[in-house]
């Protein structure tokens, strides 16, 4: 009885190959993310200075030194490029309460970073870039559904981390003290926005000074009707 012989062809049998080096990711999503935080930077520095209306695609792509068809290539239009910036802040939020969550002593946490908070807050560009988004928010639906969204995702975060704070402290809140105590300590930090075009030879250190012993007494005190856990 003869047998047959089966034969593979080559293209059927895996072949491993030696890695002499290590494998690396597509250059052109880096060079595509360079590329975005550039336009991003530079709109919001034309932002600050001309407005939205008055800051055209043609002065942002001078500032980010690439042409008009490139600012299309990543946002359609200048709402979109403020949707973005919107995001990042957000994204810088949300990096932040995690992190005062994940701590130890949350309270000690949330105290320790009201100093770079105040200063942000404080910072003419950070102030004039938020101001006028906040501005454009008031005259345009669309820019407010955005603004508003992440706001909503903001003051979700934060009420969480402000939970955390209380209970190590021995405080039970409900939704509604937690909230209006969330309300106050944003309330505080973005009036700053204002201070800082209206009073900018103001004392940052002083400000900071208060800033850290309302906080801690905010997140200290019990709330009015609240039970203490014993």
């Amino acid at each position: 009885m003869s047998r047959k012989t089966i034969t593979q062809r080559p293209r059927d049998i895996p072949v491993m190959l030696p890695m002499t080096e290590p494998v690396t990711l597509p250059a052109e999503p880096q060079r595509s993310e360079v590329r975005r935080t550039q336009v991003l930077a530079a709109a919001a520095d034309c932002f600050r200075r001309h407005g939205f209306h008055g800051a055209s695609i043609a002065q942002i792509s001078k500032a980010a030194g690439m042409s008009a068809g490139h600012i299309y290539h990543y946002f359609d239009n200048k709402e979109a490029i403020i949707a973005a910036i919107v995001a990042q802040d957000l994204a810088r939020v949300l990096t932040l309460t995690a992190e005062l969550r994940s701590a130890r002593d949350v309270k000690g946490a949330m105290i320790a970073r009201i100093s770079d908070s105040v200063r942000e807050h404080l910072d003419p560009r950070v102030a004039a870039l938020r101001l006028e988004i906040v501005a454009e928010a008031a005259r345009h639906p669309r820019i407010a559904d955005i603004v508003r969204s992440a706001d909503l995702q903001s003051r979700q975060s934060l009420a969480e981390t402000l939970r955390s704070a209380r209970q190590s402290a021995g405080h039970r809140d409900n939704d509604a003290d937690t909230a209006a105590l969330m309300e106050v300590i944003i309330a505080m930090f973005e009036g700053l926005l204002i201070r800082a075009v209206r009073n900018p030879d103001l004392d940052q250190g002083r400000v900071v000074q208060m800033f850290q012993r309302i906080v801690e007494n905010l997140l200290t005190q019990p709330a009015k009707g609240a039970r203490k856990h014993i």
